[in-house]
């Protein structure tokens, strides 16, 4: 890990008009995130978690302030692919198999049928569906279904990912699970993950710093770096050092809602 800066928001407002009115989504977001960083954000349904993810893919565009995904903009970021971007569902189309799910964005990048097969069996063995490229979607369960959806999203290559609660409709088993495999993932290709949780044990097992959010408009409230090790079995949850950060992500939720 490096001490290079790869995202940085300043001063980032966003309010979105509706119907109904204004809707002030985040306020005066302040933050750089550096290479190989493993990044949770967490706070309160609708505090914007999502939507700082959104602005860091050029989903949605902030209203105030400035952000840069590797020194440009996310449009110009979006457009050299900087990053791959999971759903909080697989989004997996029937009719495809995993191998053609995996394929579809390569083939609309123009990408080589050579090449194309080399990065699909190389992500396949990533998240260990090697031997599931032939099936379809309805032939795995939500759990697979989501390691093919990252897969997908690391065949592009980029070197950050962006990944809303891809977890979140799983069973608590399957979630360990994932969550250990997404650590085993992020160490062997030291790729910079920004995830987005509701969970704070998952946040504290994943990350080496964790983002926690106010309630909207959504400011930040904490950033918290981990001490723990880089090597964490689940068992690690039992630990002193984990209860205490655990303990501080939730000090600073109840602060965040204490501005209320």
């Amino acid at each position: 890990m490096t001490d290079e800066t790869v995202i940085s928001a300043q001063s980032l407002d966003l309010t979105f008009q509706t119907n109904d009115g204004p809707v002030h989504a985040l306020k005066d977001v302040n933050l750089n995130i550096t290479k190989g960083d493993f990044i949770s954000f967490i706070g309160p349904s609708g505090c914007g978690k999502t939507t700082l993810l959104r602005v860091m893919a050029d989903l949605d565009q902030p209203t105030d302030g400035t952000i840069t995904i590797n020194g440009v903009s996310p449009k110009a970021a979006r457009e050299s692919r900087a990053y791959g971007y999971v759903f909080q569902s697989a989004g997996l189309y029937p009719w495809r198999t995993i191998g053609k799910n995996i394929r579809l964005p390569l083939e609309i990048m123009g990408i080589s049928k050579s090449e194309q097969k080399e990065r699909v069996e190389k992500v396949l063995k990533l998240v260990e569906l090697e031997d599931f490229e032939k099936k379809f979607p309805w032939q795995l369960s939500g759990g697979m279904q989501q390691r093919a959806s990252i897969a997908r999203a690391l065949a592009f290559d980029a070197d950050i990912l962006l990944m809303d609660e891809p977890f979140g409709a799983l069973d608590e088993i399957v979630r360990d699970y994932l969550n250990e495999q997404l650590l085993k993932l992020w160490h062997s290709t030291e790729k910079t993950i920004c995830f987005v949780t509701h969970s704070i044990p998952e946040a504290v097992y994943l990350s080496t710093k964790i983002v926690v959010m106010s309630p909207r408009p959504g400011r930040i409230i904490d950033i918290i770096e981990s001490d723990l090790p880089d090597k964490r079995p689940l068992e690690i949850r039992d630990t002193k050092e984990f209860i205490d950060i655990a303990q501080r992500v939730r000090e600073g939720l109840r602060a965040g809602h204490s501005y209320e």
